[in-house]
C-alpha cells in the first residue's frame, strides 16, 4: 500500500473527514459507477443507508447532506460550502434530487435516507447506496469511510485493501524502524526521503507547488476563522472565540515582559487552532490534516513556526508537511486515523505526533529526534476517546485541537533536548494506539453515546 502526503492533506469542507468528506466522495464515486455502466438515465430512485457511526453522529456531522451533494455530482475539494443548505432546502421542497447535477430523481427524505444503529462487518463508518429503476434494482454498492477522507468499497473491503495504490516507492517503509534505517543507510533527512518517494507520483516542482497550495488553504482557513464571530451552527450555542482572541493578541503583542511574551506565543498557537476548528465546525473550507476533527493542530504548529522563526521560508513549509506526512502514513498503516475505529487518539493523537515531527525536522532534529518527537506527541494522547457532544465537532473537539497543538510543540522541544534515544519507540506507541482502540468500548468511539457526550447533557 503506497500512501502519498497528498492523501493525508486534502482540501475539503467541514465538519468531518470521515463523516462528511468521505461520504461525499463515496456518493460521487457511486454516480461515476452508474455512468460507467450506462445506468444513470435509467435511475428512478436512490436509496441511502447509513450504518454504525455514520448513523449515530451522521446528522451532527452532516453525513446525510454530504451524501446528497455527492449524488448531485459535487466533490469535497471543489464544492462551495455556501451552496449546500440551499440545495438541501430545494430538495426537501421538491422531493427530488438532481442526480449528477442534471437528472431530477425522486427522493423522499423520510423514506430514502435510512439510519441503522448496527455496524457492518468491515468498519464502523459504513454506507450503502442503491439505485432503483422502474422495473427493480439497478445497482448497489457499500462504502466504508475509513478515516481522513479515505474511502473503500465492498470489493476492496472484502479483499482487505485499505488503499488500491500499488505504486513502487524508492524508499518504501512500513514502520518507523524501517524509516530510520533507510535514513541512516542513505544519509537522508526524513523530509528528503519523503520528497524522493513523492516523486514516484509527480515531479519535484509539482510536489512543492502542491504542498504550498495546501499551506495557502490552511492560512485561508485561519483568516476565515479570524474574520467571523457569533454562534456555531447545531444548537449547542457554542460561541466563536478566535476573532476576539486574535484582536486581543494584536493589541498586546509588543509587551516587554518575558512571561507575557511566552504566554503570547502559546496564545497564538491556541488561536490558530481555534480559528481552524471553528471553521470546521461551521462546515467551511479547510484542509484534512489528517482528519477534520484534528485539522487545527498541524496548521497551528506550522503557523507558530512561520510567525516566530525569522528566516522561515517556503522550503520549510514543504519539509514540515513531508515529515508530518511520514508519521501520518505510519499511523494509518499500522493503526488508524479514524475516530470511529480507535477513538480520538487516532485523530488528535496522530495529528499531534505529525506536528511534533514536522517542527522537530525544521528545528534541525536528526531522524531519531524527529521520531522521538512524534512518539512523545502520540504517547501522551493514548486512550483519548471520541465523545462529541450532540454529535457535533465542537465540544470538546475545538479546544482539544488547541491543547494538542501546544503539546506538539512541547514534544518537539523535549525531543530536541535529547539525542534521539528513548524508552518507547514510535512503533510501539502506534501499536498501543491500535490495541487500545480495539479494547475501547464502542460508545467512546464517535457515537456520542459515552463520555462528555452524555455527562454534559443537562436533564
Amino acid at each position: 500500500m503506497a500512501i502519498s502526503v497528498f492523501d493525508l492533506f486534502k482540501i475539503g469542507i467541514g465538519p468531518s473527514s470521515s463523516h462528511t468528506v468521505g461520504p461525499m466522495r463515496a456518493a460521487n464515486d457511486f454516480v461515476e459507477s452508474l455512468r460507467g455502466a450506462d445506468l444513470l438515465e435509467r435511475v428512478a430512485r436512490i436509496e441511502v443507508q447509513l450504518y454504525g457511526s455514520l448513523s449515530a453522529t451522521g446528522i451532527g456531522h452532516g453525513t446525510d447532506r454530504a451524501v446528497i451533494m455527492g449524488l448531485m455530482g459535487e466533490r469535497p475539494e471543489h464544492i462551495d460550502p455556501a451552496i449546500i443548505s440551499p440545495c438541501i432546502e430545494e430538495l426537501l421542497e421538491a422531493q427530488a434530487l438532481l442526480l449528477d447535477g442534471r437528472l431530477a430523481t425522486p427522493f423522499v427524505w423520510a423514506r430514502d435516507m435510512q439510519l441503522y444503529e448496527h455496524s457492518l462487518p468491515h468498519h464502523p463508518n459504513a454506507m450503502r447506496l442503491i439505485a432503483h429503476g422502474h422495473a427493480g434494482e439497478l445497482y448497489r454498492n457499500t462504502y466504508y469511510s475509513v478515516g481522513g477522507g479515505f474511502v473503500i468499497d465492498e470489493r476492496q473491503a472484502q479483499a482487505g485493501e485499505l488503499d488500491s495504490d500499488t505504486t513502487r516507492l524508492p524508499y518504501d517503509f512500513d514502520s518507523a524502524a524501517e524509516l530510520l534505517a533507510l535514513c541512516r543507510l542513505h544519509g537522508l533527512r526524513i523530509s528528503e526521503l519523503m520528497l524522493a518517494n513523492e516523486q514516484a507520483w509527480r515531479d519535484e516542482q509539482t510536489i512543492r507547488d502542491g504542498l504550498w497550495r495546501i499551506w495557502e488553504a490552511m492560512r485561508a482557513c485561519v483568516d476565515q476563522g479570524f474574520d467571523k464571530e457569533g454562534m456555531l451552527p447545531g444548537g449547542l450555542n457554542v460561541r466563536r472565540r478566535a476573532k476576539r482572541l486574535h484582536q486581543r493578541l494584536i493589541a498586546v503583542e509588543d509587551s516587554p515582559s518575558l512571561i507575557a511574551s511566552t504566554f503570547s506565543a502559546m496564545d497564538w498557537v491556541n488561536v490558530f487552532a481555534l480559528a481552524v476548528n471553528e471553521e470546521n465546525a461551521a462546515g467551511g473550507r479547510m484542509v484534512t490534516a489528517p482528519t477534520n476533527g484534528a485539522a487545527g493542530i498541524i496548521p497551528a504548529v506550522l503557523h507558530y513556526y512561520m510567525k516566530f522563526q525569522p528566516d522561515a521560508c517556503e522550503r520549510d513549509v514543504v519539509d514540515f508537511l513531508l515529515t508530518a506526512g511520514a508519521v501520518g502514513i505510519l499511523c494509518k498503516k499500522n493503526a488508524s486515523i479514524s475516530g470511529a475505529e480507535v477513538g480520538c487518539q487516532g485523530e488528535v493523537g496522530s495529528a499531534c505526533a505529525m506536528a511534533a515531527a514536522g517542527l522537530a525536522e525544521l528545528m534541525g532534529g536528526s531522524p531519531e529526534q524527529v521520531e522521538n518527537a512524534a512518539e512523545i506527541g502520540l504517547e501522551h494522547n493514548l486512550g483519548l476517546t471520541c465523545d462529541p457532544i450532540g454529535g457535533l465537532v465542537q465540544v470538546p473537539c475545538i479546544e482539544r485541537n488547541a491543547i494538542a497543538s501546544v503539546k506538539a510543540i512541547n514534544a518537539a522541544q523535549m525531543a530536541l533536548r535529547g539525542d534521539g534515544e528513548h524508552f518507547v519507540s514510535l512503533d510501539k506507541a502506534i501499536r498501543t494506539m491500535r490495541d487500545t482502540g480495539a479494547d475501547m468500548q464502542d460508545k467512546y468511539k464517535e457515537t456520542s453515546r459515552g463520555g462528555l457526550a452524555v455527562n454534559a447533557i443537562e436533564c
